[in-house]
């Protein structure tokens, strides 16, 4: 039998012994393995129609259960049994839901409907104002100091107005399907939510059966810190939401800002997302405030500010604290980041999915420190 040469078999200790090179090899399979799917990505064509239809129902689900979860927790530990905890919400969250609909929505509608109509005097205030501050001496004066154009400007603004509109319409295609999803979702949540409730402790369990016996322990770690990190950013950033709309429409109603309840309830729905949800979210108050009177936006400015500076120091250190360690830098180019390959739910599911890539990042660097042993310090002889 034919043995195999000295420098053959040596390559091989070299490659068994030094694990951080077998952990690249295995990279490299794993790189081979995606290019080749790749190829023949055709072949998933109906799992990803299947994600994209599940999807959205999945999150919503997900996103209502940590809300609840804790208080089906709570009366199981009383004694109620869960299922009858989980139908006694579903009871009370209908009767919320129809009170909702009968006294909040109607009001929120003659808001929007009044906005609608009132939007067309806004512009030409707008523009009246515009053509103010073009003519005005200062502006004149600046024009000529830095060799600006002001017509050309207002013609590619307004050129880049028209194609922004025509983007729209032409996107109406794309809205509709948008919708119909959405309603999908609505009517399928109860049910997943149902069983969510009712299943969602034996999920964790079930997915380690497949797993071998000497992985369960570290998976079940990473499982149990990525529902920490998810739960906790979710629950809070809820209250949040719920505390800065509070406070906007109080602040609003104080100063005597026009749609006082709907801005503030735009504000909390955006303030979802970090950083970039109240420039969002002032836009369409600063507007009114400004072609109402400049003291408006003045007491605007005041109200916002106090606003952003109780949330900032007071409402989100004590809601969210710091269970996610993500400096505010890393949070804005993940926003940005997922924006530009997402979207919109990019957007708002970036913060909560880079904390649960972390989570799995950190194990598996972790795991890479004991196995490779690159980073045992030595001693100093």
């Amino acid at each position: 039998m034919k043995q195999a040469s000295p420098r053959v078999g040596t390559f091989k200790r070299f490659i068994l012994n030094n694990r951080f090179v077998l952990f690249l090899l295995i990279l490299l399979l794993i790189g081979l393995n995606i290019l080749v799917f790749m190829q023949v990505s055709f072949i998933f064509t109906p799992i990803e129609v299947l994600i994209k239809t599940i999807l959205l129902p999945i999150i919503m689900a997900a996103i209502v259960y940590y809300l609840l979860n804790p208080v089906v927790d709570f009366f199981e530990r009383k004694g109620v049994r869960r299922i009858y905890s989980i139908l006694l919400l579903f009871v009370v969250i209908a009767g919320l839901l129809t009170i909702l609909i009968v006294s909040v929505i109607p009001f929120l509608k003659a808001q929007v409907l009044s906005l609608i109509e009132s939007f067309p005097q806004y512009t030409k205030d707008v523009e009246l104002l515009v053509m103010q501050v073009v003519g005005s001496d200062f502006v004149d004066q600046a024009q000529k100091t830095l060799n600006i154009n002001v017509a050309d400007l207002s013609k590619q603004m307004s050129e880049q107005a028209s194609t922004i509109i025509n983007n729209m319409f032409a996107g109406i295609g794309n809205i509709v399907g948008i919708v119909k999803d959405f309603i999908l979702a609505i009517v399928t949540l109860p049910f997943i939510l149902f069983y969510l409730l009712k299943d969602g402790k034996k999920l964790g369990p079930y997915v380690l059966k497949f797993l071998p016996v000497n992985l369960r322990s570290s998976t079940f770690k990473v499982m149990h810190e990525m529902n920490q990190q998810i739960s906790s950013y979710i629950r809070g950033q809820i209250i949040v939401s719920f505390c800065i709309g509070a406070l906007m429409y109080v602040g609003f109603l104080t100063i005597g800002l026009e749609y006082a309840s709907l801005l503030a309830l735009i504000a909390a729905f955006t303030s979802v997302v970090p950083y970039l949800g109240p420039a969002i979210a002032i836009t369409p108050a600063f507007i009114i405030a400004l072609v109402t009177s400049p003291f408006m936006v003045l007491k605007l400015i005041i109200v916002w500010t106090i606003v952003q500076l109780i949330e900032g120091k007071f409402i989100s250190p004590q809601i969210m604290g710091r269970n996610l360690h993500i400096h505010p830098i890393t949070i804005i180019f993940v926003i940005l980041t997922a924006g530009n390959l997402f979207g919109v739910v990019g957007i708002i599911l970036a913060v909560p999915g880079y904390a649960v890539l972390k989570v799995i990042v950190t194990h598996l660097f972790e795991w890479m420190k004991i196995r490779s042993n690159m980073y045992e310090q030595k001693g100093i002889e």
